[in-house]
């Protein structure tokens, strides 16, 4: 099956397993929530329903620190929706205080450790070309 967009998480790659899980969860919920991603809710042979998926597959890649930052800066001028993830974030509990967190940096000054991105397939693929998919 084709898709017109493409969805991919960017990672740092020295973070911690835990933390890179922790980070890929967050911003794919961010991508899950704004856009018409998710399918149809899963239901087993029991009838048992479950939440729904996304439709199509995401992309993981591994980034260095400065790879990131790049490629936000890139990606704000392209048509494509962002979710990011700051180091920052690490030490916060709450969806209020992680926003007052990042609303603390300047975007050239923000920590990234990930990136959740959807957009069109060519802009995305442009964006993370160079990027090894994460191990």
């Amino acid at each position: 099956m084709k898709f017109d967009n493409k969805i991919v998480a960017i990672l740092r790659e020295d973070l911690l397993v835990w933390q890179k899980l922790n980070v890929t969860a967050f911003i794919m919920s961010g991508i899950g929530g704004q856009q018409d991603v998710l399918g149809e809710p899963y239901e087993d042979g029991s009838g048992n329903r479950y939440l729904s998926m996304s439709k199509q597959p995401i992309m993981i890649y591994s980034a260095k620190g400065e790879q990131l930052k790049d490629l936000l800066l890139k990606a704000l001028h392209k048509e494509v929706d962002m979710s990011i993830y700051t180091e920052e974030l690490f030490t916060t509990y709450n969806d209020d205080d992680n926003r007052a967190k990042v609303a603390e940096f300047n975007v050239n000054d923000l920590n990234l450790v990930g990136i959740g991105m959807i957009g069109k397939k060519n802009h995305v693929d442009r964006l993370t070309k160079g990027l090894k998919l994460h191990e």
